[in-house]
Order: structure tokens, then C-alpha cells, then sequence
């Protein structure tokens, strides 16, 4: 995964606002520790809406705590530092979708530590990274992807950043499109819960095709690359996590799709480049 040394990285659609995103207001702080990871994954990881757990609540006005304009510049910069990388697959995939999305409006990243006041409600890091329809943000806290590596096994690479992130963008494009508004809240294997996160693993892989055509990239991904995503998309497979927090898989509590099928979906996008190819509400999946 090498950027374009040359390309001009836009720092206003990343916000890092560190450990300053504390909670505040009626939101609650939701519980850490390895239960409570695990049990919050299951529902959230990849999710839309911690709001409908934490009780929603209005942003915090967060304050940003360090000056991303100056560390990032270019794709050299994006290169050697993760939080500059984190604006490059943002400003790729944003530029993607705005050729895509006519009247794509933008969704800010916000980069927190700890725990943050959103749209959604409060959330702390054991949430995973989600994006939030109501104030139209993708909320990540970095210490996610040593979990994704250490506790669910995961390879870890910064591609696997990357599908996390393209995934969040997908469910902004979902936002964007309608497409969110026609799902309810349903659980199980056909579930259009599921069905509407492998639409985002699938967007992921659309974006992955066409990644380089945006400038961002001096080539285009490497089977190595590629491998990342898919480790990371198989250990947040719903039967994965559920094997591995109660040592048994429930299908009727499936929420985001098994380790194949979210393999399966993001595969579909990346082969085709297409994201017409992404109906994954018609026949089965």
C-alpha cells in the first residue's frame, strides 16, 4: 500500500481530537474490559448507531487537540505516519464516492482516544469504529486495529485500516443513497442487518478497485493488500466472534454476516469495481 508522494492530502476531513472527546450530557459510557469488547462488537463493530444503546445525545463540540495540517501533507507524509494514512484513505475514498454520489456530500473522521460524545450518544473504544447518521461522522479510535490483531486474530496491516474505514464509508454512502433508512433493526442470518453490512464489506472492495484511479496511490494494491482486508473482514465475522466470546454460534443472533460471507462481499466489490454489483438485499447471500 503505497501512496503517491505527490498527492495533496486535505486535512479537513479528519478530525483527531485525542483523549479531549470525554462524554458528556445523558449519553452513556459504555462498560470496557474483554466482555464487554466482545459482547459491544457483536452488536456494533462495523456498526451504525450506538446511540440506540448509549440513549443518543448531541455532539460535544469536540475541540481538535493536535494540528493534522502540519504532520500531513502528502502522500509521503501518509506513508510514515498512521494518522496521515487515516487522511489519505479518507480523502481516496471520499473522492470515490464524490464521483459516484451525485451531491455526495462529505462525512468527517474523527480520530478519538478513549471515549467520545457523538450524534449517537457516548461511546468509548470498546464500541469498535462506527459511523453515526445523525451528525454524518466516522468515529475511530486507533487502539481498535491492536485489537482486531491480539484478541481476534486478524493479521493487521494498514490495509486492514484501510477496509475499516472504506467499510465505515460505505455505510455513509448507504446514508447518502437511502439505502440505511429501508433497514430496520432485525437480527439473524437473512436479516437486513446483515445484509446491509455485506453491502458495506462490498463497497469496501469496490473502492479498493478503483483506489488508485483517485490519485492518491502510486499503484494499485498488492495481493498482499488484499490479504489484509480479508483477514480483517474474517475476524469480525458474526460466527467467528460468537465461537470465540460463548463457544457456540447462534445464527438468529447474527447482526453483520459470517467470516465467509463478509470475505465473499468484499471480494465481489473488489473483482467487479462496480457498485451495482453490491445488491446483497435480492436472493441470498
Amino acid at each position: 500500500m503505497d501512496f503517491d508522494d505527490r498527492a495533496q492530502l486535505d486535512t479537513s476531513q479528519v478530525e483527531d481530537v485525542g483523549g479531549g472527546g470525554g462524554f458528556r450530557g445523558g449519553g452513556l459510557a459504555i462498560g470496557g474490559g474483554a466482555a464487554g469488547i466482545i459482547a459491544l462488537i457483536v452488536a456494533l463493530i462495523f456498526g451504525i448507531n450506538p446511540g440506540d444503546i448509549t440513549g443518543g445525545g448531541e455532539p460535544a463540540g469536540l475541540q481538535p487537540t493536535s494540528d493534522l495540517s502540519a504532520q500531513c501533507k502528502t502522500g509521503a507524509d501518509a506513508d510514515q505516519s498512521e494518522k496521515c494514512r487515516v487522511v489519505g484513505v479518507v480523502n481516496s475514498i471520499q473522492k470515490y464516492w464524490s464521483e459516484q454520489i451525485q451531491g455526495y456530500t462529505g462525512a468527517k473522521t474523527t480520530l478519538f482516544s478513549g471515549g467520545v460524545q457523538t450524534g449517537c450518544g457516548a461511546a468509548d473504544s470498546s464500541v469498535g469504529p462506527f459511523y453515526c447518521p445523525r451528525d454524518q461522522h466516522v468515529y475511530l479510535d486507533l487502539s481498535f486495529f491492536d485489537e482486531l490483531q491480539s484478541r481476534f486474530g486478524a493479521k493487521g496491516g494498514p490495509f486492514a485500516q484501510a477496509y475499516v474505514i472504506a467499510h465505515e464509508y460505505g455505510h455513509h454512502a448507504q446514508d447518502l443513497l437511502g439505502t440505511m433508512n429501508r433497514v430496520g433493526q432485525d437480527q439473524g442470518a437473512e436479516s437486513g442487518s446483515v445484509r446491509l453490512e455485506l453491502q458495506a464489506d462490498c463497497y469496501a472492495g469496490v473502492w479498493a478497485k478503483n483506489a488508485v484511479d483517485t490519485g492518491f496511490y502510486a499503484e494499485p494494491f498488492s495481493d498482499a493488500d488484499i490479504k489484509e482486508a480479508l483477514s480483517a473482514a474474517a475476524a469480525v465475522g458474526d460466527d467467528h466472534i460468537q465461537e470465540q466470546a460463548q463457544g457456540r454460534v447462534n445464527p438468529d443472533a447474527f447482526t453483520h454476516g459470517t467470516s465467509a460471507q463478509r470475505t465473499k462481499w468484499f471480494t465481489n466489490g473488489y473483482s467487479s469495481g462496480d457498485p451495482a454489483r453490491c445488491d446483497t438485499f435480492s436472493g441470498s447471500i
